[in-house]
């Protein structure tokens, strides 16, 4: 059983093998939930990041979207052969990949939920977690990119019959992570090549401040990446993958975290207490903390301030997953995969010393 919730929203959508069906949040008065949606079929279904439409796939060719103040059906869309669906984040645009017949056949489909036309089309031979979506949009909808052969492309999301507006060249770029809100910066990362250690640039998405990276580093043994910006767009947790572990210690290979940021007062490696890899990593809603989940099981998990210093530690277990409630004041640790499915949920207080007096933080 699947549980997510908008951000904020007294909603909360429930999927199971035989569909998906919507609670009143919490609290709960009568210590269970109402249910304000019937169980509805379906093989997924997934909020905007706004909670204001939820995107439901129905078939290998049936998306429904819905309105989450009302709960009805607004549009649905006939898709044939599609493999996969995103919404994208205030809920305008609705993105699908289609099974490929040919190069001709432009199989990624950006469509306007308003009126249901598509508005973007494109061939992507293959997809993958790096490349898709094709299309990124920053959380307010006011930039939109798609990474291309050796450059980074820029559109209007307003209008995109006026195709790439601007173009930033990044050679041998393999994927990107756009800032999220407001949607200033662009994170490319760019694999070893010929003896050139792999990196991470960050550059200003307007056109007049793509001239040069404002922060960038470099890592050897690096395979993947997994980028993560804050809320505010002021700091990029970058986790370094790489396939093969040299000290032999760990099958899985090895992982470090690193943090940049965009005014360039922090560049480096963040300090974790345990060896071992970096099994996932969270910014919370306001931006100001991130917790991660790292090093050889039992695994310790620990939250930390922008400046990479330790707030809290929430212990050790067999967790590889963490998670932040849309309010940032709940921490979810879980265990899923080849772990036992255990869960825990702390509730997140800070305080700090203001003038003598402790303040909630």
């Amino acid at each position: 059983m699947d549980v997510a919730e908008p951000s904020p929203s007294s909603q909360i959508l429930v999927r199971e093998p035989e569909g998906f069906f919507i609670w009143n949040g919490p609290p709960f008065p009568s210590g269970e939930p109402d249910v304000k949606l019937d169980r509805v079929p379906c093989t997924s279904a997934k909020f905007s990041d706004d909670g204001s439409k939820l995107m439901v796939t129905k078939s290998d060719s049936i998306i429904s979207i819905f309105d989450c103040k009302t709960l009805r059906e607004i549009r649905s869309f006939d898709v044939p052969n599609v493999l996969a669906a995103v919404i994208s984040p205030g809920g305008t645009y609705l993105q699908t990949f289609q099974k490929c017949l040919s190069p001709q056949h432009k199989n990624v489909v950006l469509w306007k939920i308003e009126n249901g036309e598509s508005v973007y089309r494109l061939f992507h031979k293959n997809m993958t977690k790096v490349t898709w979506p094709s299309i990124r949009f920053s959380s307010d909808e006011a930039v939109a990119c798609r990474l291309a052969t050796n450059e980074i492309q820029f559109f209007d999301p307003r209008d995109f019959n006026e195709g790439v507006i601007n173009r930033l060249r990044v050679p041998g770029v393999a994927a990107l992570e756009l800032s999220k809100a407001p949607g200033l910066y662009v994170a490319a990362f760019v694999p070893e090549s010929k003896g050139m250690p792999a990196s991470v640039q960050i550059y200003g998405c307007g056109k007049d401040l793509q001239s040069q990276a404002v922060a960038r580093r470099s890592f050897f043994r690096c395979s993947t990446v997994q980028l993560s910006w804050n809320s505010g767009s002021t700091g990029l947790l970058v986790v370094v993958q790489s396939d093969v572990d040299k000290t032999n210690t760990s099958y899985y290979g090895e992982s470090n975290l690193s943090y940049l940021t965009t005014d360039g007062t922090h560049e480096g490696f963040v300090r974790l207490s345990k060896e071992g890899p970096v099994h996932d990593v969270q910014w919370s809603y306001s931006g100001k903390e991130f917790a991660v989940v790292y090093g050889f099981m039992p695994a310790k998990a620990t939250v930390f301030d922008k400046k990479c210093n330790p707030l809290l530690e929430l212990g050790v277990g067999p967790y590889n997953t963490i998670r932040w409630n849309s309010l940032g004041n709940f921490i979810c640790l879980a265990g899923f995969g080849n772990l036992p499915g255990d869960m825990v949920i702390f509730k997140f207080i800070m305080f700090k010393t203001f003038q003598g007096k402790a303040r909630e933080y």
